[in-house]
Formats: C-alpha cells, structure tokens, sequence
C-alpha cells in the first residue's frame, strides 16, 4: 500500500514537510496547530509507515517499500526511539549552531538573540518568547521579542521599563533569582487581580503556560529569558533545561556585543 492510503490527509502534509526538512515549529505554525500535535501526528506516522528515521520516511514517500525487519508488534517502540533519537540530534546541532552564530556575530545583538530565541520556541515547543532586560529595582525592559503576537508586541514596547507586579512570573523573579514554571497563568490568582502584566500575558499574548530563566552574569541579574505556550502544556524538565542553556547563550551573547562595543568605542 502507498503512504496515501496509509496515511490520512493531515498526516501525509505533515510527513512530507518533515522529511524535507521543516521542524515541528515550522510544521505547527503553516497548519494553525501545537508543535506538540506535531509530533504525535508524527509518532503515529513513523508508525504506520514502520520506519526508523527521516531518510526512511523521505523513502517511502517516494515509494520505497516499508522494511522488512520491523515487527509491527514493535513499531510504536521503535517510532518513539526513532523521534527521540532525531530530537537529540536536532538539539546538539541547534546547540552547536548558537554557539557558532554567537562567536560570528561581532556584536550584532539583535540577529543574535532573534536565532537564540527561535531555537529556543523549536525545541521547547512554544509559540512566543520575549527577553526582558533587567534595570534593578525590580524593572523590565521588552529588550527582544520572537513570534509574540502584535498587541502584547504593542502593550510591551509601550511600556518601556517597567516594574511588574510582586506576584506575577517576573517579579517573583526578581526577588528569588530562580527558574519560575507557570502551568496556566490564568489559573494563578494574580489573574483574578488588575495586574496590567498578567492581564497582557493572558489575553493580549493568549499565553496559558510559560517558564521565565534568570539569565544571571555572575551574581547579578542581567535578564530574564521567558518562553510562553498559547495552551495548558506546562514545561517538563528537558524543556526547562534547555531554556535555561539558551538563557545562558543569551548572556554569553550579551557580555560578547559590550566588549565588541568597548573595543570600537575611542578611548
């Protein structure tokens, strides 16, 4: 049988945005679905299918027959390995690739944070993220901003710096210095209050689950690295983990442009 009758319509679009080569981000925003969805759309693919890998999907879809050496009764083990495995993979190269962009970039911060925080809403499965730079005293500025929605983009850029509410994921932040995991941030009861903060978050961004990252340069705050799902998925350990790397590239990235600026300034 050819994958067209195998598979359904939704799956067949997202097999073959996959095996070209677009990520679960790219995949979930062309189709108006959770990067998430993605993904188990594509468990059940590589399981239908009875593949092991990218190239093998690619195959098929070209009309390879299925191996010959996968058990169907193992099929749904192997799809999940197989995923997984692509997944680590695809981390260690964006890893890599930020560090790259980092060490190139000669001072220019804003294509390198724009690279940081998109790798970052790939692999963590979010829709938005903002960097906030932090101005003591417990302030905030929207410093950079990838996929936001326009009017939370528009709330926050006419801010300015700003000091959040004591309760809300920032400011929580700024007292304790320490990775704050919101699961729905309608449901915390700082929603039920005026807080112009969480207010934005949740109706203007339509955000529901969010982690914020200290970004911390030595003992001082320098940031805070926020990445936000448009639904109630709240963040794992691994999803945490590698937001706290990217906060932590973000800082790298931040220290690099002062000296490059230092180093061009006349003396």
């Amino acid at each position: 049988m050819s994958p067209e009758d195998i598979l359904s319509h939704r799956e067949i679009e997202i097999a073959r945005a996959y095996a070209k080569g677009d990520t679960y981000q790219v995949i979930a925003a062309r189709l108006c679905i959770a990067p998430s969805t993605v993904r188990t759309h594509l468990a059940a693919i590589y399981r239908k299918l009875e593949v092991s890998s990218k190239l093998d999907l690619h195959a098929r879809l070209e009309g390879a027959p299925p191996q010959a050496d996968i058990k169907i009764d193992h099929a749904a083990v192997i799809s999940e390995l197989a995923l997984s495995l692509e997944e680590a993979l695809r981390r260690e190269q964006a890893l890599a690739e930020v560090l790259r962009i980092i060490s190139r970039s000669d001072g220019e911060i804003d294509a390198v944070m724009s690279a940081i925080l998109g790798f970052a809403l790939d692999l963590c499965e979010a829709e938005f993220g903002i960097l906030f730079a932090y101005h003591g005293a417990g302030r905030y500025e929207a410093s950079h901003m990838r996929g936001i929605p326009g009017p939370f983009r528009d709330w926050l850029e006419g801010q300015g710096v700003f000091e959040p509410g004591g309760q809300t994921g920032l400011g929580r932040l700024a007292v304790n210095r320490a990775l704050v995991n919101i699961f729905d941030v309608r449901a915390e009861e700082v929603f039920q209050t005026d807080d112009p903060l969480r207010y934005a978050t949740a109706i203007l961004g339509g955000a529901r689950s969010f982690v914020a990252i200290p970004m911390m340069s030595g003992d001082t705050l320098a940031g805070a690295f926020t990445i936000y799902r448009q639904s109630v998925r709240p963040f794992g350990a691994q999803s945490t983990g590698l937001a706290q790397t990217f906060a932590d590239q973000s800082v790298i990235a931040l220290e690099n442009a002062r000296m490059v600026g230092a180093l061009r300034s006349p003396c």
